[in-house]
């Protein structure tokens, strides 16, 4: 760095958040002792009448006092992706003109106007920014400034937004002896299970006077119990991939995930289903299959469809590429929902294996169809299409061991 960048830096760090002169004040100086003492030496009066008048500006012109500030209303919690309203209130303090800059435009108004109405525009979910609300005050003649200040960053982070819609059927599969679903063990639903012998213990009001009045032997009727289901959902974190096979290695910068990309359906998708399960009782929980100290345990309610959604936040954060996924301490005889683009056969391995060990395992498919050869490749078509037909495969070989397959999510 050389001398003169050094010197402009440090000159251009003593401007912030204090009163300083500006350029027009420096210029003002400047020629007025200039034109006053040449006038002088030259025995130019007219010099001396126009040095004068600028050297009079700057001294009668006071360095203003107080410190302006900008604040913003705070966003609601709750609010979601979309557009946003809030105000940001101005206190000029001894300054004239407050230069504000808002997301798109910049204003400049009078220091002491009423508040200025802000519209802020989020389309993804995730953590992110707001607003920064750039400032700029200038005092009287415009001779002072306070800044430019470099706004505070309004960080809000957007939970996954939630699809209302139902859970859809379970199979009869959960062990509890409270909920909404039919259990295989006996108990007091109003569907019929079965008509037996009676037994010592069984309740009078069970019995079938029909059937003991026919056969001469007391019989009751056994009825289905009514469970909640124990729901895993196990998100697949290691790759979040497009439609265009082009930008699989390239980053993605500006959102959490890709738009529309695996990731991003599927964690759009979990905390749908999460809603709609819970709806009606279900106990959720969440598992990460690389990262398994984000799970989350079993739960019910609205707090802990907040926790879910929250979580889901998490995992993508720290979402990347493991050579290894797993899924430990499932409940007994729950549902795995397992969302995953289906990319390698380790992940489509433990789907089969989970529903060896008696799980019923749906397996939510979350690559977008149809995809995008790399044009710029003359093997771009071929390698599209061999993933593809790997991807089938895959989704094929699960279905031939039980797993409950979607095509696309």
């Amino acid at each position: 760095m050389s001398r003169a960048d050094k010197i402009r830096e440090a000159f251009a760090q003593s401007h912030g958040a204090h009163w300083h002169p500006t350029d027009a004040y420096t210029r003002a100086v400047w020629l007025g002792v200039g034109l006053a003492v040449g006038g002088m030496f030259l025995h130019q009066v007219e010099l001396v009448l126009f040095g004068v008048p600028l050297i009079l500006s700057v001294l009668l012109t006071a360095k203003p006092k107080g410190t302006p500030t900008v604040s913003v209303r705070p966003v609601p919690r709750g609010a979601g992706a979309g557009v946003v309203h809030t105000v940001a209130h101005l206190d000029g303090a001894d300054a004239e003109i407050a230069v504000v800059k808002l997301p798109g435009v910049v204003k400049a108004v009078p220091a002491h106007s009423p508040d200025l109405p802000v519209e802020i525009r989020r389309d993804a979910w995730g953590p992110g920014v707001d607003l920064r609300l750039d400032h700029l005050f200038a005092g009287p003649d415009g001779m002072h400034v306070y800044g430019p200040i470099v706004g505070t960053e309004h960080v809000r982070t957007i939970l996954p937004p939630v699809e209302h819609h139902p859970a859809g059927p379970l199979p009869p599969r959960p062990a509890g002896l409270v909920g909404i679903h039919r259990s295989p063990r006996a108990g007091d639903s109003t569907e019929l299970r079965d008509i037996r012998a009676f037994q010592p213990g069984d309740r009078l009001k069970r019995i079938d006077w029909r059937v003991t009045t026919r056969t001469g032997t007391v019989h009751v009727r056994e009825r289905h119990a009514e469970a909640d289901a124990e729901i895993v959902l196990a998100l697949d974190t290691r790759a979040d991939v497009g439609a265009d096979v082009a930008e699989w290695a390239s980053p993605h910068y500006g959102a959490t995930t890709r738009p529309g990309g695996s990731l991003d359906r599927a964690v759009r998708r979990a905390a749908s289903m999460a809603a709609g399960y819970l709806r009606q009782g279900d106990r959720v929980a969440l598992m990460d299959l690389s990262r398994p100290q984000l799970n989350v345990r079993s739960g019910v309610g609205r707090r802990h469809l907040m926790r879910i959604r929250t979580q889901l936040v998490v995992c993508v954060q720290a979402a990347g590429w493991s050579s290894r996924v797993a899924l430990r301490k499932l409940p007994h005889g729950c549902v795995v929902v397992l969302l995953s683009p289906f990319l390698d056969d380790d992940i489509a391995e433990l789907a089969v294996q989970t529903r060896k060990h008696g799980h019923v395992v749906l397996a939510i498919n979350t690559l977008p169809l149809e995809l995008k050869p790399d044009q710029e490749t003359a093997w771009g078509e071929a390698a599209a299409e061999m993933i593809s037909a790997e991807h089938r495969l895959r989704l094929r070989r699960m279905a031939e061991h039980g797993v409950a397959v979607t095509r696309e999510c």
